[in-house]
């Protein structure tokens, strides 16, 4: 028996055959197509969620650099759900939303809280839009650490260092911190909350004394913050994506796009516990966190 006199098998061969190049087909497409979806032209406005204590800035810079070179986004809008984070990391997200806006229009959009760092990061967007109750601000820095000395005294444990510089096993929790040592981090401290104030007093034209008056870790309500000139106006996500398609000069309702995210089990775990994390050190008030210092 032969495949041409069967017609069952025939049959099956032919849509093998056709399967196999119809998915081939798709493969091409999708490789022609790549990660932008430039093959169909129309004007988007790229999400970027900027959500939890801010630690590695990387894949937020990835998807910001990604829609900054996308030609179909016209805009980008970065959420905001932050209490705050490392200098560091909010330091290089704040630049990269700065350069992004030197390309395309840039609205930050703070959801329930937008404080320290993640306020921050906020103040580099063209606009900044809140909700009536958001919690915005929290303009300073800390730095803070355990001094477990007396009760390894207790136990009976005594902790030894050997170090090669002075100021190596700074704020060690073996030992209490001498007056040099706490001077010598108060001036890292008021160098960063400097840096913080100057950053926030330029992007929203505002006087530096002005920023200085109110940078001392309190917190506002949107309505409130607006007030102060440290957001421009009371709106949700939606009312900021419209807010970005008017200033891109987009007609008609805009189309959003968010950013390709793969699945893992345990990057969603990780992020799970980041969040739980982030709720028991910043609940209730702990939101003026700008800097963890370490060293190493």
């Amino acid at each position: 028996m032969t495949i041409r006199k069967h017609p069952i098998i025939r049959g099956l061969v032919g849509l093998i055959l056709a399967l196999g190049i119809f998915f081939f087909a798709v493969l091409i497409f999708a490789s022609l197509l790549g990660s932008d979806r430039e093959f169909f032209a129309s004007e988007k406005i790229g999400i970027v969620p900027i959500n939890g204590i801010i630690t590695d800035p990387h894949t937020i810079i990835d998807q910001l650099r990604k829609f900054k070179k996308n030609r179909n986004v016209k805009a980008i809008v970065v959420r905001i759900d932050s209490p705050g984070g490392g200098v560091g990391p909010s330091q290089e997200i704040y630049e990269e939303i700065r350069k992004a806006r030197k390309e395309k229009k840039v609205v930050a959009s703070i959801g329930s809280i937008g404080a320290s760092g993640g306020y921050y990061v906020a103040c580099a967007a063209d606009k900044i839009m809140a909700n009536p109750g958001t919690i915005i601000g929290s303009i300073a820095v800390i730095v803070q650490y355990a001094n477990i000395e007396e009760l390894m005294e207790k136990i009976g444990l005594k902790g030894i260092v050997i170090k090669s510089g002075k100021y190596k096993d700074i704020m060690s929790p073996l030992r209490d911190i001498e007056h040099d040592e706490r001077e010598l981090i108060q001036n890292v401290i008021n160098d960063i909350h400097n840096q913080f104030v100057t950053s926030v007093a330029e992007e929203r034209h505002l006087e530096k004394t002005e920023v200085e008056s109110i940078a001392d870790g309190r917190i506002f309500t949107g309505l409130n913050a607006q007030k102060l000139g440290l957001i421009d106006e009371i709106g949700n996500l939606h009312d900021a994506i419209d807010m970005a398609g008017e200033m891109a000069g987009i007609e008609g309702e805009p189309k959003i796009i968010y950013p390709e995210r793969k699945f893992s089990f345990f990057d969603y775990f990780f992020e799970k516990a980041s969040q739980k994390l982030g709720e028991v050190l910043c609940f209730p008030y702990r939101i003026n966190c700008l800097s963890s210092l370490k060293h190493d």
